[in-house]
C-alpha cells in the first residue's frame, strides 16, 4: 500500500476539520493493517469492526408473531380435529412447531455470521433458486416432482424430503443478489443501460418464473421488494416511473389470460354478489372479523359445531381467525408487531455500516412488510385474494424457515450498526453520495483516527 493510498483510506475515517495524520503515524498504521496472519482472508477490506448486541426488538416481534401463529393453528386445526374426530389436537401444530425450531436455529446461526459472506454466496444462491423455479414448471425428473395444490403447481417434492415452495426461497435469493449487485454498481445504477436494464433482467427472471406457476401474489411481493431496493440504491425516479405503465399492462394481461384471476377481481369488487360460491371465502372472512368484536370469541370457538366455516383459516386467512378469536385487540396487536418489525428494519438499514448491508436490510424489511400488508389487506377485502401467507403466522414450513433466515441476516446487520460514540469504520461507498442515493449516510458522529491507534 502506497503512502498516498493509505492517506486516502484514512481520510474516510477523519472528522471534518481534523488535522491529517502525520506521515510517520500513517506508515505505522499502514504496516499494522498489513500485518496479518498467514492465510488470513477478509471479505471486506478495512479495519475490523467491533460487533455489539443485536436488535432484540426485531427478535421479540418475530418470536411473538410465531407464537401467535402456533396458537391460531392449534385453535383452528387441533381443536377442530379433537371436536369432530376425537383425534390428537396437537397433531396439527406439531409440524409447524418443528419448522419453527429449525427456522430459529438457522436464524441464530445467521445472526452470528458476518453478513458480508453472503456476497460470496449471492450468485450461486440466485442461480440455484432459478433452477428450482424452472423445475416447478417442468415435468417430473427422476425423484424431483412438481406438486399441484389449490389448482396451482408451486411446490416441489424431492424424494423423501418434505415438500418445498421454491418461490419462498426466491424472495431471499433475489434480495441478497440485488443488494450485492447494486452495491457493486455504485453510481452506474442511475444509468439506463448499465443500471435499469440489467436490473430488469435480474429481477425479471425471478419474478417471471414465479408468475408462470402461476403465483401473482408472490410475484407482486418480489416486484415491490425489488423496486424498493433499486430506489434506495439511487435509481432515477423517472426510470422507475417508466415501469408503472409496463407493470399495469403486464398485470392486466396476466389476469385476462387466467380465468381464476379474473374471477378473483370480479369477486373483489362485489363479494356479496355470490356469497356461497366465488365470494364465499371473502364473505366468511369479513363475518369472522365482525363476530370477534373488541375482545374476540375466545380460543377454539371458531372450531366448535355451528361456527362459521372459514376456508384456509390456518393459512391465507389466518388474520380473520385472529380477529374472530382474539378480537380487534388481537388484530391490532399483530399489526403493531409488524409495524415494530418494519420500523426497526428501517432503522437498521439507515445505520448499516456499508451499502451492501443497507440494501440488504432494506430488501428484507420491504419483503416482510409488503407481504404482511398484502395478506391483511386481502382479509379486509382491500385487495383481491392473492394466496400469499402472513409471515411467521400462517401455516407453512418453507415460508417460516426462509422468513427466520431473513431475520437472522437482519440481526447480523444490526450487530454492526453505527452507534453514538463508536468508531465509524464504514466502507467508503456507504458515506459517499454518489449519484444522490436515497439512503442517507449514518447521522451519527465519527471519531478521528488517532496516530498509532487502530480502531
Amino acid at each position: 500500500m502506497t503512502a498516498q493510498g493509505s492517506k486516502r483510506r484514512l481520510f474516510v475515517h477523519q472528522r471534518p476539520g481534523t488535522a491529517a495524520m502525520a506521515p510517520a503515524a500513517a506508515a505505522t498504521a499502514s504496516s499494522r493493517r498489513e500485518a496479518r496472519p498467514a492465510g488470513a482472508t477478509r471479505v471486506v477490506r478495512g479495519p475490523q469492526r467491533e460487533r455489539h448486541e443485536p436488535d432484540y426488538l426485531v427478535l421479540v416481534s418475530v418470536v411473538a408473531l410465531t407464537a401467535i401463529g402456533l396458537l391460531m393453528i392449534y385453535s383452528s386445526g387441533g381443536v377442530a380435529t379433537a371436536v369432530r374426530t376425537g383425534g390428537d389436537p396437537f397433531g396439527a401444530v406439531a409440524t409447524q412447531l418443528g419448522w419453527g425450531l429449525a427456522g430459529l436455529a438457522g436464524m441464530a446461526v445467521l445472526a452470528r455470521v458476518d453478513y458480508r459472506y453472503l456476497r460470496l454466496a449471492s450468485v450461486p444462491l440466485y442461480l440455484f433458486t432459478l433452477v428450482l423455479l424452472l423445475l416447478v414448471l417442468l415435468p417430473a425428473l427422476g425423484p424431483i416432482e412438481p406438486v399441484t395444490k389449490y389448482g396451482s403447481t408451486r411446490w416441489l417434492q424431492i424424494g423423501p424430503l418434505p415438500t418445498i415452495h421454491p418461490a419462498e426461497f426466491a424472495k431471499l435469493a433475489m434480495v441478497v443478489y440485488l443488494a450485492h449487485w447494486l452495491a457493486k454498481q455504485g453510481s452506474q445504477v442511475r444509468s439506463l443501460i448499465h443500471g435499469l436494464f440489467p436490473f430488469l433482467l435480474i429481477a425479471g427472471l425471478c419474478i417471471g418464473l414465479v408468475a408462470l406457476e402461476p403465483d401473482l401474489g408472490t410475484s407482486g411481493v418480489l416486484a415491490m421488494t425489488a423496486l424498493t431496493i433499486v430506489f434506495v440504491a439511487g435509481a432515477r425516479l423517472w426510470h422507475l416511473a417508466l415501469l408503472i405503465p409496463m407493470a399495469v399492462l403486464g398485470v392486466a394481461t396476466y389476469v385476462s389470460l387466467h380465468d381464476y384471476q379474473m374471477r378473483r377481481w370480479t369477486t373483489f369488487l362485489d363479494p356479496w354478489a355470490d356469497p356461497l360460491n366465488a365470494g364465499f371465502q371473502t364473505v366468511q372472512g369479513l363475518l369472522s372479523l365482525a363476530l370477534g368484536g373488541f375482545l374476540g370469541t375466545g380460543l377454539g370457538q371458531s372450531a366448535q359445531p355451528g361456527a362459521l366455516s372459514l376456508p384456509n383459516a390456518h393459512n391465507d386467512f389466518i388474520f380473520a381467525l385472529i380477529g374472530q378469536e382474539l378480537g380487534l385487540l388481537g388484530g391490532l396487536g399483530v399489526i403493531a408487531l409488524f409495524l415494530l418489525l418494519a420500523y426497526r428494519g428501517v432503522r437498521i438499514a439507515l445505520a448499516a455500516p456499508d451499502t451492501f448491508g443497507a440494501l440488504l436490510a432494506t430488501g428484507v424489511t420491504a419483503w416482510l412488510a409488503f407481504q404482511g400488508l398484502i395478506n391483511i389487506a386481502v382479509v379486509l377485502n382491500l385487495l383481491p385474494i392473492t394466496g400469499i401467507t402472513l409471515p411467521f403466522v400462517s401455516d407453512g414450513g418453507s415460508s417460516l424457515v426462509v422468513s427466520f433466515a431473513a431475520v437472522g441476516i437482519l440481526l447480523s446487520i444490526s450487530r454492526e450498526t453505527i452507534t453514538r460514540g463508536t468508531w465509524n469504520d464504514a466502507d467508503p461507498d456507504r458515506g459517499r453520495r454518489y449519484g444522490r442515493p436515497h439512503l442517507p449516510r449514518p447521522g451519527r458522529p465519527t471519531l478521528p483516527v488517532r496516530a498509532g491507534r487502530r480502531p
